[in-house]
């Protein structure tokens, strides 16, 4: 029997540090929820505001899969693999941190905010050598449709890769337009994150920045009421 969580908008996790306004789907930094930890593998979706020419100085990571997504705005990322580089609006970073990286993130713009998406995956491989990608999605080709951003390296499905079997997709579907996803595996789960607009996934609601996770489901069925932006993340959900 299908199993759906609904985490509404205005339930996330909130802290506002004047230069970062954050809303977190999961237990983050000085937000604990018991009952938000993870949904499978995902560990965190973050919808970050950062604030005209600041952002996060350098700081650690290993051992997860981070992936970014540029809402609106520039966000400047710097590593110790030795990227320096601007992602943008319909551009997705992934970063596989392995055995450690050091990275920064400054809004590289200083007169416009930047608002993005970040996620942290658990990989199914630890201590792997730290790796990076950055790729354009052109925003045509997930018109009611879904775009596939991010897939397991080991396939050979598009998107930039990561060490899990998780896929991550992006559609923007037009009012009554219907798409149906099927998932990869019996034991995976989707987590639908509603961007912008109004849509029903498997007929539960979403607005603006709702989200629901489902599992123990084949199909997943995403119906427009409005013009909608949609983020899918298939996971596993034991792992």
């Amino acid at each position: 029997m299908a199993n759906t969580i609904f985490h509404p908008a205005n339930e996330r996790g909130h802290a506002d540090h004047g230069w970062l306004n954050a809303h977190h789907s999961f237990s983050f930094a000085g937000y604990h929820d018991p009952s938000k930890i993870h949904f499978g593998a995902l560990r965190v979706l973050n919808d970050d505001i950062v604030s005209e020419g600041m952002g996060f100085g350098k700081h650690p990571h290993d051992n997860m899969e981070i992936i970014t997504v540029i809402l609106d705005g520039a966000l400047e990322h710097k590593d110790s693999m030795g990227h320096t580089q601007a992602i943008h609006p319909n551009e997705v970073q992934v970063m596989s941190a392995g055995t450690g990286v050091f990275h920064s993130e400054y809004n590289h713009n200083r007169d416009k905010k930047v608002n993005l998406l970040q996620l942290w995956i658990f990989p199914n491989k630890k201590n792997v050598e730290p790796r990076y990608g950055q790729t354009v999605f052109a925003p045509e080709e997930r018109v009611n449709q879904l775009q596939m951003l991010v897939s397991p390296i080991e396939n050979n499905d598009p998107g930039l890769k990561i060490h899990q079997n998780a896929w991550i997709y992006r559609t923007t579907l037009q009012a009554g337009k219907t798409i149906e996803h099927k998932l990869h595996n019996e034991n995976n789960g989707v987590y639908v994150f509603n961007i912008n607009g109004s849509i029903t996934a498997n007929g539960q609601e979403l607005n603006r920045r709702d989200a629901a996770g489902i599992s123990l489901v084949d199909v997943l069925t995403l119906n427009a009421t409005t013009d909608s932006d949609v983020l899918l993340v298939e996971v596993p959900m034991r792992f």
